[in-house]
């Protein structure tokens, strides 16, 4: 009989939530026909499609925007999948790659001593996140933060009163010297100007 696998999502938009992985072809996407149906934004409507290779899947990215990434790594072929893989696509969504137990399996005789039996403990494959996508250069840090500009103050209604004051001392004097300088010219000058004068 086939080993059975599942996908358990570790990172979206239902955490936790158990796809069972039937040994046939499926497809991974936005899609609701997808056998693997993922709501998120970053997902492709068929992002990625999984094929039953004898005892374990091969997953395929069918050249989603955001990228398939097994264990951190942005996959561009088919990748065989082992129990225990962290499989994300995109940045928001994880899914941890599975065994599934076999209730059916065959079971240790009960003639057995209790303490001949040694149980094999698995441990929780580690989950890790897939490595962000940058357009350009990697950053050598994280980028500085932007300090808060102050808070812009409104003009005060005194100083608008003040330089409205100050243009009209302008208007007044300037009239005044340009009477005092056109009479100085007729003075001098009044043939230049025979009429006004």
């Amino acid at each position: 009989m086939a080993a059975k696998f599942q996908f358990v999502m570790r990172a979206g938009p239902s955490v936790g939530k158990e796809f069972l992985l039937e040994p046939k072809e499926l497809l991974v996407g936005r899609d609701p026909a997808c056998a693997v149906s993922v709501i998120d934004p970053e997902v492709s409507r068929k992002h990625a499609r999984l094929a039953w290779q004898g005892e374990d899947f091969t997953l395929e990215d069918l050249g989603s925007t955001n990228g398939t990434f097994v264990n951190g790594k942005r996959i561009n072929a088919p990748h065989l999948l082992r129990a225990g893989d962290t499989v994300a696509f995109g940045e928001n969504v994880a899914f941890s790659y599975e065994a599934v137990y076999d209730p059916d399996a065959t079971m240790v005789s009960t003639s057995a001593k209790a303490e001949d039996i040694q149980v094999p403990v698995q441990q929780p494959a580690p989950i890790i996140a897939p490595p962000p996508i940058y357009a350009g250069q990697v950053p050598a840090g994280p980028e500085p933060v932007a300090a808060q500009p102050a808070p812009q103050k409104g003009i005060k209604p005194w100083l608008i009163i003040v330089i409205v004051l100050i243009v009209l001392i302008c208007i007044c004097a300037g009239f005044f010297i340009l009477v005092d300088v056109f009479s100085l010219w007729c003075t001098f000058f009044p043939f230049l100007f025979p009429g006004a004068c």
